[in-house]
C-alpha cells in the first residue's frame, strides 16, 4: 500500500515537471530573437563609409579590416567587433582595435548617435591627426575608452570628465609607434582633475605620451579603486604624492620619463598588491627603505637613470617574485650579495653604473635562473669569471664597460641559449675563440673597444645560422679570408657588421656576397677606393667609411643604393663635386655627412628628400648659394656648412622647417642683414652660428623674437626627434651611436666639440661674432631665457649693454667683447648665477665693475680694454665708493654655479680661442661627452 502511494506521487510529479518544462519552452520560443536596431545599424554603416583601410595604419601584425565585413543585408549585431545587449539589442560595445582605419574622426560622426555604448575601442589605427571629437562626453554610459595608438592629436576636450561611469581610459601611445612625432595628445591639468573627480570607480588609467606639463594631482590620492597608472613621458614634474603607493589596489604604477618629477619611496604596507614599478629616468632620490620587502608580488622593478643611494636593505631578497630588475644609473652602493641570493626567477638584470663593491660576482653566479644580465660599468676586474658557466639559461649577456681584463674564456660555450653577448669597452686581451661562433642561438655579438688581437677567421661567423650582428671595432684583429669568396657568405643571415680599427685597406669581397648586410660600419681603416660591386648592394642601410683615404670623386652610382638611410664619408681626401642626385634620388636618407674632404663646386640645388634629418658639409671648400630646395625637407633638424667658401644672404627661407633645431653657417662669405618675414619663425631652432662671415645691420628684435625655443619652453620642443637611429635586428635593438650629431662650436673662448649633440638638447646658443653687426643689443635679447651661450664678439655694437640679460637666468657664458660698447655693466647680471665666463673686454665701458657672486671670480683679462672701468679685478681704485672690497664667493654660490647645465659634464679643450673668444680653428679628435 505505501508503495502504491509513493508510486503515485512520483507519477504526479514527473507531470507537474514535464508541465514547466513544456511551458517554459513555449514561453521561449514566443520571444524574438534579439536584432539590431535600424538606427543604430545605419549610423554604424555611415561610420565605415567615412574610413577607408590601409595595412600600414596599425601595428599590430595580426590586424585586420572588421568593417570591411559589415553589410546592411545582416544583422548589426553579429558584425565583427560589434555586440549588443542581449535584452535591448541596443549596441554596447564597438572593438575595432587594429582595424587598418585610416581618416578623420570629427564631432559630426555618426558614433555618437550610439548612446548606449558602454565599451569603445578604436586603438592602433590612424585618425589621421584629428582631435578627439569634444562630442564624446555625450557617451554617458561609456565604462571602457581605449583610443591608444591611433594617431589623434591635440588638447583631450574637457567633455571627456563627464564620463563619470568610466572604469578604464587609454589615451596612451607607445614607444615603437611614431616616435618622431612626440607627443601629439596635451591634457590640461584642470580637465584631468575633473574627470578624475567625476570617475570615482576608475580602475585603469594610461596617458603615456599624453603631455600633461604638471604635477601629479594629489585627487588621485582619493581613487581608491585604482589598479593601474600609467603617465609615462608626461613631462610631469614637482613632487610625486607619495599616498598614491599606498592606493589599496595599486598593481601596476608607471612614472617613467619625466625628468623633473621628484619623489621618494615610503614605507610600504605589507598588504601592498604592486607587482610593477616604473620609475625609470625620473629625479625620484632617496634610499630603499627596508619596507620594499613587503612588496611579494612585485615582479618588474625599474629604477634606472635616477638618484637613489645607498645600500640595497638585506630585505630586498624577499622579493622572490622578481623577474625584471634594473636600478642602474644611481649611487646605490654595498655587496650585491646582500639581495640577490634568493631572487631565483630574475630574468633580466642590469646594475651598472653604480658604486658596488667587486664581490658581486661570486653571488650573482648563484641566480642559475637568470636569462637577462647586465652589468654595465660595475667595478668588476680580473677575467671573466667561471661561476658564469653555471648560468645555463642566460639568453643575454652584457659586461660591457666592466673593466674586465685577461681572456674570453672557453667555458662559455656552456651557454647554449645566450643571443645577445656584449663585452664592449673592456680589456680583454687574446684571440676571440672560434668555438665562440659554435653558440647556435647567438644573434648579437659586440666586443667593440677591447685590446683583441690575432687572425679571425671569417668563414666561422660568415656559416652561423642566427647571427645577425657582428661588432669587432676597434681591437688589434685581422680578418683572415681562406679565398676571396667564402662560400658561407651567400648563406649568411648578418644585417650590421662593425669592422672600425681592423687594419683593413680595402673592402672585403666577402662582402659582395652577403645577401641582408644592411649596415656597415668601417670607420678608421686605410681605404683608398670603393670596389664597383658596391653600387649593387641596394640592401645597404647604413654606409660609414669615415676616417679613412678614400680619394677622387664621389661616383654618381653610389645613389644606386635607393634603401640608404645614414651616409657617412667624412675624414677623407675626396674631391671633385657632391652628385647633384644625393639630394634627391635616395628617397629614404636621413643622414648625409661629407665633412672634412676637399668638395669644390655647389651645394646641390635639388632637394626633395622628405626624410632628411642630417645635413653636415662643413670643412670643405663648397661655394655659391645654399639650395633654396632644402625647405623640401620638412624634417630637417641639423644643418652644418661651416667653413666653406658659401657666398649667400641670411638664408630665412630655412625659418619655415618645423623641426630645424641647428644651423651652423660659420666660417663663410656671408652678407647683408638678418631681418626675416613674418613667415621666418624657426619654431625649433636653439643653436645659431654665424660668426665669422660679413653680415652687417643691426640685430633685428622682431627676427629674435620669434626663436620662441630658446626661451624656457617644454622639453619636448626641444627635444631632437631623431634622438638615436636605431634598427631592429631579430629580437634586439642594434644602436650606433655613429649617427648622433657632432657639433664645434666657440665656448668660453675656446673651440669645444660636442660629439653627442642630442644628449645636449638643454644646450641653446647664439654665437653672431666676427661680423659687422652694429647698433645696440636689443632688450628682447633677454627674453631668451633659455640661453646657454651667447657670443657677440668682434662686431661694431654700441650702446650700453641692455639689463634685461640680467634674466637669462640659464647662462654660462656671455662674450661681448671687442665692440663699441659704453655706459656701465648692469648690476642686473649680477644675478646670473650659472654665469662662468663673461668677457666685456675692449669696450667703451665705464664705472664699477660688480664685485658680488660669479663676478668676483672673473680674471681682469675680462674687463681690459675699458677706460672706464675700475674695481678689484683691473687692482684700479673706484673714487666714487671708495673702492669695493672684494667678496669671495660663498660656499652656496660656488654650488649654484657648480649644479648648471654642463658644469658636470667632461671636456676636453681643443684650441684656446684669442681675441675676445674668436674661432681659432677647427677641433679633431676631442670628445664632449657625458
Amino acid at each position: 500500500m505505501g508503495f502504491q502511494w509513493f508510486f503515485a506521487l512520483s507519477i504526479q510529479f514527473l507531470m507537474l515537471c514535464l508541465l514547466f518544462s513544456f511551458t517554459v519552452t513555449n514561453c521561449l520560443l514566443s520571444v524574438p530573437p534579439t536584432r539590431c536596431h535600424e538606427d543604430e545599424s545605419h549610423a554604424l554603416l555611415q561610420f565605415k563609409e567615412r574610413f577607408v583601410i590601409s595595412k600600414s595604419t596599425s601595428y599590430n601584425p595580426f590586424s585586420y579590416p572588421k568593417i570591411a565585413s559589415w553589410n546592411a543585408t545582416t544583422d548589426c549585431c553579429s558584425w565583427d567587433g560589434i555586440q549588443c545587449d542581449e535584452h535591448t539589442g541596443h549596441v554596447i560595445t564597438i572593438d575595432l582595435s587594429s582595424s587598418q582605419i585610416f581618416g578623420i574622426l570629427d564631432a559630426n560622426s555618426s558614433l555618437f548617435h550610439l548612446k548606449h555604448l558602454q565599451s569603445l575601442d578604436l586603438a592602433d589605427n590612424d585618425f589621421n591627426y584629428s582631435q578627439i571629437p569634444f562630442r564624446i562626453g555625450e557617451l554617458s554610459q561609456l565604462r571602457y575608452l581605449n583610443l591608444s595608438e591611433a594617431n589623434f592629436s591635440g588638447e583631450i576636450p574637457e567633455q571627456v570628465s563627464h564620463l563619470s561611469k568610466l572604469l578604464s581610459l587609454d589615451l596612451s601611445r607607445a614607444f615603437y609607434s611614431s616616435p618622431d612625432t612626440g607627443n601629439l595628445l596635451s591634457f590640461k591639468i584642470s580637465t584631468l582633475r575633473s574627470l578624475i573627480q567625476n570617475s570615482t570607480n576608475l580602475e585603469n588609467l594610461h596617458l603615456s605620451y599624453v603631455t600633461i606639463s604638471s604635477s601629479v594631482p594629489d585627487i588621485l590620492t582619493n581613487i581608491t579603486s585604482l589598479q593601474q597608472l600609467s603617465l609615462y613621458h608626461c613631462e610631469l614634474y614637482g613632487e610625486f604624492p607619495s599616498e598614491i603607493f599606498h592606493l589599496p589596489n595599486l598593481r601596476y604604477l608607471n612614472l617613467g620619463h619625466n625628468q623633473n618629477l621628484t619623489g621618494k619611496f615610503p614605507d610600504f604596507h605589507s598588504s601592498a598588491q604592486i607587482a610593477r614599478l616604473e620609475l625609470a629616468s625620473t629625479s625620484f632620490y632617496g634610499t630603499l627603505p627596508a619596507s620594499i620587502g613587503n612588496l611579494k608580488s612585485l615582479n618588474w622593478l625599474s629604477i634606472s637613470r635616477c638618484n637613489f643611494s645607498g645600500s640595497i636593505p638585506s630585505s630586498f631578497r624577499n622579493l622572490t617574485q622578481l623577474m625584471f630588475l634594473d636600478i642602474m644609473h644611481n649611487k646605490l652602493k654595498g655587496h650585491l650579495s646582500s639581495f640577490l641570493a634568493n631572487l631565483t626567477k630574475l630574468q633580466t638584470l642590469r646594475v651598472g653604473f653604480n658604486e658596488f663593491t667587486t664581490d658581486t660576482i661570486s653571488w650573482i653566479c648563484k641566480l642559475s635562473g637568470v636569462n637577462d644580465l647586465s652589468l654595465d660599468f660595475v667595478n668588476i676586474s680580473n677575467e671573466i669569471p667561471f661561476c658564469f658557466a653555471n648560468l645555463t639559461h642566460l639568453s643575454v649577456l652584457s659586461l660591457s664597460h666592466s673593466n674586465l681584463s685577461g681572456h674570453i674564456p672557453s667555458w662559455i660555450m656552456n651557454l647554449t641559449n645566450l643571443a645577445y653577448m656584449d663585452l664592449r669597452g673592456n680589456n680583454l686581451q687574446g684571440e676571440i675563440p672560434n668555438s665562440l661562433f659554435e653558440l647556435e642561438n647567438l644573434e648579437i655579438f659586440s666586443v667593440i673597444g677591447n685590446l683583441l688581437e690575432g687572425e679571425l677567421e671569417v668563414d666561422k661567423f660568415l656559416k652561423h645560422k642566427m647571427l645577425v650582428s657582428v661588432e669587432l671595432c676597434f681591437n688589434k684583429l685581422s680578418l683572415l679570408v681562406n679565398g676571396k669568396n667564402p662560400s658561407n657568405a651567400s648563406l649568411s643571415r648578418i644585417q650590421g657588421l662593425g669592422l672600425a680599427s681592423c687594419n683593413l685597406k680595402e673592402f672585403p669581397h666577402f662582402l659582395q656576397d652577403m645577401p641582408e648586410l644592411s649596415y656597415l660600419y668601417m670607420p678608421n681603416n686605410n681605404v683608398n677606393s670603393f670596389p664597383s660591386w658596391m653600387w649593387g648592394k641596394t640592401s645597404l642601410r647604413g654606409l660609414i667609411v669615415s676616417h679613412n683615404s678614400l680619394i677622387g670623386k664621389i661616383s654618381p652610382l653610389i645613389c644606386n643604393l635607393k634603401s640608404l638611410m645614414h651616409l657617412d664619408l667624412s675624414f677623407n681626401n675626396l674631391s671633385g663635386m657632391i652628385p647633384s642626385c644625393l639630394g634627391s634620388s635616395i628617397q629614404s636618407l636621413q643622414t648625409l655627412r661629407l665633412k672634412g674632404n676637399k668638395l669644390i663646386g655647389p651645394i646641390p640645388q635639388t632637394y626633395m628628400i622628405a626624410d632628411l634629418r642630417m645635413i653636415d658639409l662643413s670643412n670643405n671648400n663648397l661655394s655659391d648659394q645654399l639650395p633654396r630646395a632644402l625647405v623640401n625637407c620638412t624634417m630637417l633638424e641639423y644643418i652644418d656648412v661651416s667653413h666653406n667658401q658659401i657666398k649667400d644672404s641670411f638664408p630665412f627661407w630655412l625659418g619655415s622647417l618645423p623641426e630645424l633645431k641647428v644651423v651652423a653657417l660659420s666660417d663663410n662669405h656671408l652678407y647683408g642683414s638678418i631681418r626675416c618675414p613674418t613667415t621666418c619663425t624657426f619654431p625649433k631652432l636653439h643653436i645659431i652660428d654665424l660668426s665669422h662671415n660679413q653680415f652687417s645691420g643691426s640685430l633685428p628684435s622682431k627676427t629674435i623674437q620669434n626663436w620662441k625655443s630658446m626661451k624656457v619652453s617644454r622639453k619636448s620642443q626641444l627635444q631632437y626627434e631623431y634622438y638615436m637611429a636605431y634598427k631592429l635586428l631579430g629580437r634586439f635593438s642594434w644602436q650606433d651611436d655613429q649617427y648622433s650629431y657632432s657639433f664645434t662650436m666657440c665656448n668660453k673662448g675656446m673651440v669645444m666639440v660636442y660629439e653627442k649633440l642630442q644628449q645636449f638638447y638643454n644646450l641653446i646658443a647664439i654665437d653672431l661674432s666676427s661680423n659687422k653687426f652694429c647698433g645696440e643689443i636689443p632688450d628682447v635679447m633677454g627674453d631668451l631665457t633659455g640661453l646657454v651661450l651667447l657670443n657677440l664678439s668682434n662686431n661694431m655694437l654700441g650702446g650700453s649693454i641692455p639689463s634685461s640679460l640680467g634674466k637669462l637666468s640659464n647662462l654660462q657664458a656671455l662674450d661681448l667683447s671687442l665692440n663699441s660698447l659704453s655706459g656701465k655693466i648692469p648690476q642686473q647680471l649680477e644675478e646670473l648665477t650659472f654665469l662662468s665666463y663673461f668677457n666685456v673686454s675692449f669696450n667703451n665701458l665705464s664705472g664699477p665693475i660688480p664685485q658680488n657672486k660669479q663676478f668676483a671670480t672673473f680674471e681682469g683679462s675680462s674687463f681690459e680694454g675699458n677706460q672706464g672701468l675700475c674695481g678689484n679685478q683691473l687692482l684700479k681704485k673706484c673714487e666714487d665708493d671708495g673702492g669695493s672690497p672684494f667678496a669671495p664667493p660663498s660656499a652656496s654660490d660656488n654650488n649654484d654655479q657648480d649644479s648648471g647645465f654642463l658644469a658636470d659634464f667632461d671636456w676636453k679643450v681643443v684650441l684656446i680661442g684669442f681675441g675676445g673668444g674668436l674661432l681659432a680653428g677647427v677641433a679633431l679628435e676631442s670628445y664632449f661627452s657625458h
